[in-house]
């Protein structure tokens, strides 16, 4: 319920503030005092874009703050969802600078237009003759159909099962296209995977293999600097070293024992042939097994030649990455080959999930099919007494697969006239027959939720006499449970009203500027009359505006 709305710098409004009641407002004024600039500030409370054109005096910021009672809109979850301290009375603020820059707040909590649009949709209803389409809209109709069938609680349990529906054919799909495209790469996976396995590569062989042909390649020249070194160290006599040093240890043996020093010059010396004597062994085993292996060098050049084909075709720089994409394509083949378990696995869940969904979905729609002849039969009656005795709905319900509205595809079908057949609404329904239409439609939802406060803005067009005093009636039963807001050129609905607000254009100052006013008694007596007869009402005009205060 709104019980606060302030408005400043907004339009034609400077600064303007009224207070609507837990009933029936009404609000009257002329063409162009500013009524519609209303709705516009209450819209931009919903979310509506800013637009700095929308600023009276372009030096000062817009405010425009709406207070609301929600405590029995049960928004506890949907505040807690967007983050938001949750308040009985809920304060919606909106700021537009200047500059263009526009902020908005719920509870002093700055927030964006989303967030906002959320929120507000579930505090105002704002229904006018361009909002008719709504109607047309399938979505809408299926809503209409549920709130009718009370299916809040169904809706909700359908909405959990879809939810989990979706989710588990959401991972098998993903699972059997993963399957697909790793399918069609199996072949050449494995080609892959048995090409590296088969060549049994092993962590360091190819710094191994290098070493070993960088030898083989030498073992020539190696052979004869060996053989050179021996020659010097004591295969020739002529240069024999080893058989030299001998000689020089012997001589320095016969003197170690005159002197510690020359003790310690021969024991070092005979330190150094021993050195040598084993080195020359060293040099001749070596020699020995060096050996040009033209067969050994051809074998060890393929396999290097192999690890470097197969590191340019997996983009690799060592054998140890191959290695890597050798495991890679090993679990890429065995998870192709169980595939089938897992995707079996999650058929049969789905079989489950889709199986409970169709049975809350089948409830859903059994309730739907139920209450649509009722809808039909409240309607009509309704639009009867709304001026239009031939206009039938129809509303039919077709069985679909399932989508997270449920398994009902619908359509209004309608026609205002007698022997014309229904057909879908925005084909046949003029601008008055969707208003009378709407209203009766949420007269019925009226009568079995709670909807928000609802704001009608002049859909009474194209109406007048009994019909308007029906209309009339049916906002003042509307408003034994709700909060309604009417916008009425209709002297017979104003009439109506519990509280009537009066828009006017001040002319007092330099610019003109809207204001409102809540009339008294007397007031309204003078306003209805002038809307009964012109600005100089008669005084059968008076009489007939107290009469009809008097019935309402």
């Amino acid at each position: 319920m709104l019980t606060n709305l302030l408005i400043k710098n907004y339009a034609l409004i400077e600064q303007l503030m009224v207070k609507p009641h837990q009933s029936l407002n009404i609000i009257t004024g002329e063409t162009g005092a500013g009524k519609s600039i209303l709705l516009g500030a209450i819209g931009m409370l919903m979310g509506k874009r800013a637009d700095t054109k929308t600023l009276l005096y372009h030096d000062s910021k817009c405010i425009i703050e709406g207070a609301f009672l929600i405590g029995s809109y049960q928004l506890h979850g949907l505040f807690e969802e967007l983050d938001i301290d949750y308040e009985e009375e809920t304060t919606i603020r909106r700021e537009i600078t200047p500059s263009g820059k526009s902020r908005a707040f719920i509870n002093d909590t700055p927030v964006n237009l989303d967030i906002l649009r959320q929120v507000g949709r579930h505090l105002v209803d704002i229904h006018s003759q361009h909002d008719n389409l709504l109607l047309s809209d399938h979505l809408f109709q299926l809503r209409i159909v549920d709130v009718c069938a009370e299916n809040q609680a169904l809706m909700k349990r359908y909405t959990a099962k879809y939810k989990e529906y979706r989710t588990v054919k959401k991972k098998h799909d993903q699972l059997v296209e993963e399957y697909n495209q790793h399918k069609n790469e199996l072949d050449y996976n494995k080609f892959l995977y048995d090409e590296l396995a088969k060549a049994n590569l092993q962590a360091g062989e190819q710094d191994k293999l290098e070493g070993e042909l960088k030898l083989l390649e030498s073992s020539e020249d190696i052979k004869l600097k060996l053989n050179e070194a021996l020659g010097l160290l004591g295969k020739v006599e002529e240069t024999a070293i080893i058989d030299q040093l001998r000689t020089v240890t012997n001589a320095l043996g016969q003197v170690g024992d005159l002197s510690d020093k020359l003790g310690e010059i021969h024991e070092r010396m005979n330190s150094a042939l021993i050195e040598l004597e084993d080195l020359n062994n060293e040099i001749e085993r070596e020699e020995e097994v060096v050996d040009l292996n033209e067969e050994r060098i051809e074998e060890v050049k393929e396999r290097v030649s192999f690890i470097y084909q197969m590191q340019q075709k997996h983009q690799a720089v060592s054998v140890e990455e191959l290695l890597e994409i050798q495991h890679t394509l090993e679990e890429k083949v065995h998870k192709v080959l169980n595939f089938d378990e897992e995707i079996e696995a999650l058929s049969t869940q789905l079989e489950v999930v889709y199986t409970a969904l169709m049975k809350v979905g089948e409830e859903l729609s059994e309730t739907r099919q139920k209450v649509a002849p009722v809808i039909e039969k409240d309607l009509k009656k309704l639009l009867v007494e709304l001026g239009m005795p031939n206009a039938v709905l129809q509303i039919v319900l077709n069985k679909v697969t399932p989508t997270v509205h449920g398994i009902d595809e619908i359509s209004f079908l309608f026609s205002a006239n007698k022997g014309i057949p229904p057909q879908e609404i925005a084909k046949v329904a003029s601008g008055g027959e969707f208003s009378r239409l709407m209203l009766a439609i949420k007269y019925i939802m009226a009568s079995k939720t709670s909807l928000p406060t609802i704001i009608f803005d002049e859909i009474d067009t194209g109406i007048s006499g009994e019909i308007a005093l029906k209309m009339g009636n049916m906002f003042k039963e509307m408003a034994h449970g709700h909060q309604i807001i009417a916008i009425s050129h209709l002297h017979q609905i104003a009439a109506k009203g519990n509280h009537h607000y009066f828009v006017y254009k001040d002319h007092s100052a330099e610019r003109s500027v809207s204001r409102i006013r809540q009339l008294d008694d007397q007031e309204r007596v003078q306003e209805i009359a002038q809307m009964i007869s012109g600005s100089t009402p008669s005084e059968s005009a008076i009489l007939s505006a107290k009469e009809l205060l008097e019935l309402s």
